[in-house]
């Protein structure tokens, strides 16, 4: 498969980095915090032969400029929407979301059901009793700023992303690239600093806005030997009447442990 141009396209005014590949029914994957495009890359070679994957890196994360305003899970729903959209991707998706990029692709399929083809949840975040912190955005930014000063990006990123990463096969001159800024940095803190402020919004999403009837909806589970996750993931399941899979033996980086596990759900088998 050959590695398709680097494509930009201005969302509100921000420019988001954007990769497609493959063609056939279309497959958005969005990855957790502070991950980029190419953390999908084992997935890719076995969905474009079947799919139009897009990927993409929400503001502030990869390739994307810093965000204009807050994060919220409406706001990455419409996310979304606009970036398929200027696509010209109009039809039904399937849409997969890694980790907190779950909150926003479930978002997604109850505020767009008619542009919802299916929903896979990647060891999605749960939150039973999200809780809002008026004070974590400004922290978060603050943090940032001194760290940047500091040159803590540029020393220490790319460290912290293998550490972080276990068996890391992205490319280390990418990993450079992206990790050694302080645009990641920033934009992981102020997501991060959101995130119980999404939870609590998808919480509240869930009371009038129910998904489409008869959405095929996966959660994907990496429970790596906690009791207790596997417990909160399928009580997710059950909650969205979605079908429950467990990744085995896999961490939370299910696409990058078991890229295989991640294809099936999205393929539907």
């Amino acid at each position: 498969m050959t590695t398709p141009a680097p494509l930009f396209v201005r969302l509100g005014g921000v420019p988001h980095h954007v990769v497609v590949d493959g063609s056939g029914p279309v497959c958005v994957l969005s990855a957790g915090l502070g991950m980029s495009w190419f953390d999908w890359d084992p997935v890719v070679p076995l969905l474009a032969p079947h799919r139009t994957v897009v990927r993409f890196d929400r503001p502030g994360h990869g390739l994307s400029a810093p965000a204009a305003g807050p994060s919220t899970a409406a706001g990455e729903a419409d996310r979304i929407a606009r970036l398929l959209d200027a696509l010209r991707l109009p039809g039904p998706a399937t849409v997969v979301g890694h980790s907190l990029a779950g909150l926003h692709a479930e978002a997604f399929a109850r505020l767009h059901p008619a542009r919802t083809a299916a929903l896979v949840l990647v060891d999605s975040s749960v939150e039973e009793r999200p809780r809002a912190s008026r004070t974590a955005p400004a922290r978060a930014r603050l943090l940032g700023a001194v760290l940047s000063a500091a040159g803590i990006p540029a020393a220490l990123g790319p460290a912290a992303r293998r550490l972080s990463v276990r068996h890391d096969p992205a490319p280390p001159a990418l990993v450079r690239r992206v990790y050694r800024t302080s645009r990641v940095l920033r934009g992981t803190l102020d997501e991060n600093a959101r995130y119980g402020a999404v939870a609590a919004e998808l919480l509240a999403l869930r009371a009038w806005a129910p998904l489409p009837p008869g959405l095929p909806v996966t959660v994907l589970a990496a429970p790596d030997g906690s009791a207790r996750w596997e417990r909160r993931q399928r009580a997710l399941a059950r909650r969205l009447g979605a079908r429950y899979e467990a990744a085995e033996p896999s961490g939370h980086l299910v696409m990058l442990d078991d890229p295989e596990a991640v294809a099936r759900a999205v393929l539907g088998e």
